[in-house]
């Protein structure tokens, strides 16, 4: 018994060597001269998204009569927005500059951490502000009673609270599996599924907390957003007049939008516990929910609003 633990531990100490110190993300494109248009594309999406969202939450924070439930989302939302785009983007631009580079693993899984905690945080939110439309809609007597400053802040705090500790539960079990090699992401940021296709080890219980973790976040957050306009769609339709159905359906439409392309490119990459095997086709979607979102949810949700608008025009004393 001891000969053949004295004989193991040599091969032990070697697997801990051998073990991956550092990842090769490749980035969305190889090609030169394709990496330098795409570099300066999405540098202005990202300069252009921190200052529709800076501008966002200014507003809501300068003006009284923003002062609501409905913007205190939309602000919690565009701080969302700022750090989720801040954590993805710099290795997406930094790949397009040098191209394929090194990350360490623990920068890697930094990353990771971030950007599942923050994907939770949104859904939650997105649900919370379906759940705000619905009791506006459905019940306008009570709503300063059911969503009151003390209801907000704490769908608020439940929201981050909650993505942190998902991100937690499945960047822990990510970060004990064992990468002994190829290193090389096919991704431009540290994403769960490139991940598991790199363990070297059996990754069933992490994509069961990876499974799990999706059908209660993505799934139920989902569900009660859906359930909230099912509930209003009945509401509208049995409004009297077209004025008001058109009135309640404006301020729902922008939001069901975006929930539709969110959850479309989310659900399809994280709501399946078996690993993604086609990476381009994964990298185009987080593309969406990655950039493309955050850059569009300002202008659906805020700028396009007559009292956002009014509030912008008084910042800059315009008539």
């Amino acid at each position: 018994m001891d000969v053949l633990r004295s004989q193991m531990e040599p091969s032990l100490e070697l697997a801990n060597v051998t073990r991956v110190q550092q990842f090769i993300l490749l980035g969305l494109s190889t090609r030169l001269g394709v990496r330098d248009v795409l570099f300066a594309v999405f540098l202005a999406l990202y300069l252009l998204t921190l200052l529709e969202n800076t501008l966002i939450v200014s507003l809501i924070c300068s003006h009284s009569e923003l002062r609501k439930p409905m913007y205190f989302f939309l602000g919690n939302l565009s701080c969302l927005e700022m750090c989720y785009v801040s954590v993805t983007m710099p290795t997406l631009l930094l790949g397009l500059w040098v191209g394929p580079y090194h990350l360490s693993f623990v920068a890697c899984m930094t990353q990771l951490f971030f950007f599942i905690s923050l994907i939770c945080t949104e859904c939650t939110l997105l649900a919370s502000m379906a759940y705000d439309r619905y009791v506006a809609i459905c019940h306008p007597l009570h709503y300063p009673l059911l969503m009151r400053p003390q209801v907000c802040v704490g769908l608020a705090l439940t929201s981050w609270l909650g993505g942190l500790v998902v991100s937690v539960a499945k960047t822990s079990c990510i970060a004990s599996l064992s990468y002994c090699g190829p290193n090389v992401l096919n991704q431009f940021f540290c994403d769960v599924s490139p991940l598991l296709n790199l363990s070297c080890t059996h990754v069933a219980l992490t994509e069961l907390v990876d499974f799990i973790s999706a059908i209660v976040i993505f799934c139920g957050t989902l569900l009660v957003a859906l359930a909230s306009y099912v509930a209003i769609g009945r509401a509208v339709l049995r409004m009297p007049s077209a004025a008001a159905r058109r009135k309640a359906l404006s301020t729902c439409a922008s939001h069901l939008v975006v929930v539709g392309i969110f959850y479309s490119a989310a659900l399809f990459i994280y709501c399946r516990p078996s690993r993604i095997k086609s990476m381009d086709l994964n990298k185009v979607l987080s593309v969406i929910y990655t950039v493309a979102t955050p850059l569009c949810n300002p202008v659906i949700y805020c700028l396009r609003n007559r009292e956002v608008q009014a509030a912008f025009r008084r910042s800059l004393h315009w008539p």
